[in-house]
């Protein structure tokens, strides 16, 4: 497919973006951009197979609205050129590489900026661009980088070992916070004409998140967090009930209303202590005894649905906890448009989620699904400037890959 066969829509039309990345990290930076409207380019390692296509379903859901091209980008004067070329004409260049790896290859931020003055790099990686080099230099997956960055610890069942949460959380906060990094520099770079790079690490993406509690700690604001499981570590009426047809409801009983209206819920007013600073029953304590037990009597007598409309309409926060054939089933869902379909490129109808954020007067769309590898190499390189006398010598010297 040819760049001006693309589709204009969505607030980032007019960005043009390309990416050398791999797994999900770097990927979701890519995908968010292009379902936004960027015109992204996706390069292909030939050596090293992207893990997104040893699992179809991957791929089709996270890899959509892009042209691939497989080429060799490093290893040969020839698709280095290739990529130069790329670069000069991108807004935008994403890889998810160790640290230095762009540098030791010849794409030193100073070189990508003789190439591209305006270039905006963002740069994934699990440990940053910077600091120890043996730290680094490591490959980084997600559940590894949970660890480091104090998120395992904090999860997991109370007297079991931690546990990374699923699916991918640390690998899709990177993504965003790559994505939102970008365009923030592109921003700056629109009105300057000068580049930008930005280093995006999976560990300091996910202590991002942590702010307040980690601040608190160090402070002597707050105790190590403990590891709650399916309860919340302090609070009685704060986590996972199960109700009378098996179903599981999560239940919050917080702030000084909510917990007042959940005790006369529950009917046990008179049988707890209550200020006017009562925002939490701790748990373990005798009145947070009387809660929980009051709490799970309660919601075993009842429905699921039955038990959530009855802790609502009394101003308690609640919601049952969904499996994908509930989200599939949900009015909400389906109100919301929250699945939809698209094509691939080989005309297989694919169900899947549709894009968020939306916008109202630039929206968002599915154009195109997965495409094969390289399957844009030649209209690519055509833009590129190469005849296709020079196109079939770099397929043939395997500096591009053929079409799959």
């Amino acid at each position: 497919m040819k760049r001006n066969e693309i589709p204009d829509f969505g607030p980032l039309q007019g960005v043009n973006v390309v990416h050398l990345t791999n797994s999900l990290a770097g990927p979701y930076c890519a995908l968010r951009l292009a379902e936004f409207g960027a015109k992204v380019t996706w390069i292909e390692n030939p050596k090293v197979i992207d893990l997104a296509r040893t699992s179809r379903w991957s791929a089709e859901a996270e890899r959509r609205n892009q042209r691939s091209i497989c080429l060799d980008a490093v290893s040969s004067p020839e698709g280095r050129e290739v990529l130069t070329r790329l670069l000069a004409g991108a807004d935008i260049m994403v890889d998810s590489f160790p640290g230095g790896k762009m540098a030791e290859w010849g794409f030193s931020d100073e070189r990508l900026w003789e190439i591209n003055p305006r270039l905006v790099i963002v740069h994934i990686s699990g440990y940053g661009q910077t600091g120890l080099p043996e730290f680094v230099k490591r490959p980084a997956y997600d559940p590894v980088m949970q660890g480091f960055g104090c998120y395992s610890f904090q999860n997991g069942e109370p007297t079991g070992k931690p546990s990374p949460a699923t699916p991918g959380v640390c690998d899709y906060i990177t993504g965003l916070t790559g994505a939102y990094g970008a365009l923030a520099a592109l921003t700056r770079a629109r009105e300057t004409g000068v580049g930008e790079s930005v280093d995006v690490s999976q560990f300091e993406s996910l202590i991002a998140m942590q702010g307040q509690y980690l601040t608190s700690y160090i402070h002597g604001g707050s105790k190590m967090p403990r590891r709650g499981g399916s309860h919340h570590y302090a609070g009685a009426g704060y986590g996972t009930y199960t109700c009378k047809d098996g179903k599981d409801l999560y239940w919050i009983m917080l702030g000084v209303k909510v917990v007042r209206q959940a005790c006369e819920f529950l009917g046990i007013t008179d049988q707890v202590t209550l200020t006017e600073r009562s925002a939490i029953i701790p748990l373990g304590t005798p009145d947070g005894d009387v809660v929980e037990k009051a709490l799970t009597e309660k919601a075993a007598s009842m429905t699921a649905e039955e038990f959530e409309q009855a802790s609502l309409a009394a101003g308690v926060p609640c919601g049952q906890i969904y499996d994908y054939d509930d989200a599939l089933a949900d009015p909400h869902y389906a109100a919301r448009e929250v699945f939809i379909e698209w094509n691939n490129d080989a005309g297989d109808t694919i169900k899947g989620i549709n894009i968020f954020p939306r916008f109202t007067k630039n929206p968002n769309k599915v154009w195109r699904g997965l495409m094969p590898i390289g399957g844009d190499a030649p209209d690519i390189l055509e833009e590129l400037g190469y005849t296709p006398e020079e196109a079939k010598a770099l397929f043939e010297a395997k500096v591009v890959k053929p079409v799959e």
